[in-house]
């Protein structure tokens, strides 16, 4: 029986995948090296947080990855010009790749033993490596180095979960409030250009 937890991931990765693929169109990639972008954007934080937490990447343990990025190319591929021309298609899947990937992190830490504090830095980790390894391999600037709320959203979902659970919230709920608030974060966050305080050069005054 798959678990809610392993249903998010899946989720996550199938999102991931379809924000890496669709980057990489705009690219100009051919068919494996958006496939390539794809993986990478979807099992990176989670290989990073399991290499941490001296656990087996899942991705090793599974093909189900393997074949969610690949239901994700054929995707992009089928509806490529509705997805491509799409300005918001690539903020919404890798929002929603973000909100679920925090929680999966979270929870990952949580059943594993680990403190809270790790629990909320895994979670970040978990949602945001992805998309720093996507934008690299496209020749971006990641997001989480510009001036939108990007990991502090993870973090944010992170101290959700832990209050709620702190007040004996349920499991379920404690997921579901927690990546609702990372998408939300996100969203609000575009909507009215909140963004976080830039580091001033020598030069500037």
């Amino acid at each position: 029986m798959v678990s809610f937890v392993q249903l998010l991931d899946f989720a996550g990765t199938f999102a991931f995948a379809i924000s890496g693929i669709r980057l990489a169109s705009a690219k100009r990639f051919d068919w494996f090296g958006a496939y390539v972008v794809g993986f990478a954007t979807a099992i990176g934080g989670g290989t990073l947080r399991d290499i941490l937490l001296g656990l087996t990447p899942a991705w090793m343990q599974s093909p189900v990855y393997l074949i969610c990025t690949a239901l994700a190319l054929f995707w992009v591929i089928a509806f490529g010009k509705y997805v491509i021309t799409m300005n918001n298609t690539i903020f919404f899947f890798d929002s929603i790749g973000l909100s679920l990937f925090t929680v999966v992190g979270v929870t990952r830490s949580l059943s594993e033993g680990f403190p809270f504090y790790v629990a909320i830095i895994m979670g970040s980790i978990t949602g945001a490596a992805g998309g720093v390894i996507r934008d690299v391999c496209i020749n971006e600037i990641p997001l989480i180095f510009r001036k939108e709320i990007y990991a502090v959203a993870c973090v944010l979902g992170g101290l959700v979960y832990w209050m709620l659970q702190a007040l004996g919230v349920g499991h379920t709920a404690c997921q579901i409030v927690a990546g609702g608030s990372v998408f939300l974060t996100r969203v609000i966050a575009v909507r009215y250009n909140i963004c976080l305080p830039t580091l001033k050069g020598e030069t500037e005054k």
